[in-house]
């Protein structure tokens, strides 16, 4: 049997998946609402009324376990001076010449910006769909607190979903065995050393 190394430990990775599947809801009866051409999209989801109550309440979740990752990972989500270097080389990341990249820790830089955005907006999210979720609550005269709200609830939205299409395509289709290393928790020593050379450094005591 061969040797395994520990990255993700069931407690992390139910809580990636739980974000992930959450902010997927949110994000597709968000767009549904954000555009009669994608209507259809509540239509698959339960109609609109089950979509409209649905959308704030899962946007809870998905934030409860944003927070919750920032309790685990803070430390693992600092910006470093390995990092800067590391993103002076990105070039070679994108184009897969892992070998030319400089050693990093757990995270790479890529991974930390994608981290700290998603937190970011998703409390500007939180904090303006709060306003959206209670208009009652919000006096007429206050409108243009309402017309803010719109519109940085739609700009957080659209930057978290670029954000993750990237994230996405990144952990599935430019580093190999990324993907599966968040399902199974392990990775072999060799992905380890050739992508997270800091981390496995540290993890193996070499």
């Amino acid at each position: 049997m061969s040797v395994r190394i520990l990255r993700y430990t069931l407690g992390e990775r139910v809580v990636h998946w739980i974000s992930a599947i959450a902010y997927t809801y949110v994000l597709s009866t968000g767009a549904a609402f954000y555009s009669p051409h994608l209507y259809w999209i509540a239509t698959l989801l339960g109609g609109a009324p089950t979509s409209r109550f649905w959308h704030p309440w899962i946007a809870l979740v998905f934030v409860g376990a944003v927070l919750w990752m920032l309790r685990v990972w803070h430390s693992d989500m600092r910006i470093t001076a390995n990092d800067r270097v590391w993103g002076d080389a990105m070039g070679h990341y994108i184009r897969n010449e892992d070998e030319d990249l400089p050693p990093i820790d757990r995270f790479n830089l890529g991974q930390k910006y994608f981290f700290w955005v998603m937190l970011g907006a998703g409390l500007v999210l939180l904090v303006s769909g709060a306003v959206l979720w209670f208009p009652e609550l919000i006096p007429w005269s206050w409108r243009g607190l309402r017309f803010a709200a719109v519109l940085l609830h739609v700009s957080a939205a659209l930057v978290t979903t670029g954000a993750f299409i990237i994230h996405v395509y990144m952990g599935t289709a430019v580093v190999r065995g990324g993907f599966t290393s968040i399902i199974r928790g392990e990775v072999s020593p060799a992905w380890a050393k050739t992508h997270h050379r800091l981390w496995y450094n540290r993890v193996t005591g070499r």
